[in-house]
């Protein structure tokens, strides 16, 4: 089974990249998606965040206040470290699971959708990883149309993740979404079809 890593900058069209692999019948592994569901479900994961970030806690809600966390951390280095460290092998076991169900299958291909896949050294773990891209003032006004976001908070998200222009450096391949919906889908076929006829 051949796994392809998946990955781009906030607002790049990452998603919509992975929603079109899915439409082709392409397993995609959600690595927000785990995030998501440890923030919800993990009691585990939400002791520890709570011991260590006890101002992310909302009394009402008795859940994380995401808002306050991405504050703590987008400030602090040392502390978005802490977070990733308690997040990470929980995201990296749902990987397992995934790739697991997927060779009982017997999936030709899968999809890792890792946001920070070259940060965590993910692309390890992969046969070949496709970057998504656009130009920079499509990426801003994307970003910038996202609710509560503001000019300041994009900066610091991008300044915490390696550059677009790194990703592309170190892609096997490079899918633009900035070109349209039907250019964006070919490039996916092309890179399907490359893979399944390399492997």
């Amino acid at each position: 089974m051949i796994i392809l890593g998946l990955t781009g900058s906030i607002a790049m069209g990452k998603s919509t990249a992975a929603a079109m692999l899915q439409q082709m019948k392409i397993p995609v592994h959600d690595s927000d998606a785990a995030v998501h569901h440890a923030y919800q479900h993990d009691r585990e994961f939400l002791k520890e965040l709570f011991d260590h970030f006890p101002e992310a806690y909302d009394r009402k809600t008795k859940r994380a206040d995401r808002k306050k966390l991405a504050e703590i951390i987008y400030s602090d280095p040392w502390k978005k470290q802490l977070l990733e460290d308690l997040l990470h092998p929980r995201v990296w076991q749902s990987q397992k699971n995934f790739l697991r169900k997927c060779a009982r299958m017997r999936q030709n291909i899968a999809v890792l959708d890792i946001p920070l896949l070259y940060e965590t050294g993910a692309d390890l773990k992969c046969d070949a990883v496709m970057v998504v891209t656009a130009p920079a003032h499509i990426q801003k006004a994307r970003v910038l149309a996202r609710p509560g976001m503001t000019e300041e908070k994009f900066y610091k998200i991008l300044n915490s993740q390696m550059s677009d222009a790194e990703k592309q450096g170190r892609a096997d391949y490079i899918i633009h979404s900035g070109l349209g919906m039907r250019r964006m889908r070919e490039e996916l076929q092309d890179v399907l079809r490359d893979i399944s006829a390399a492997y």
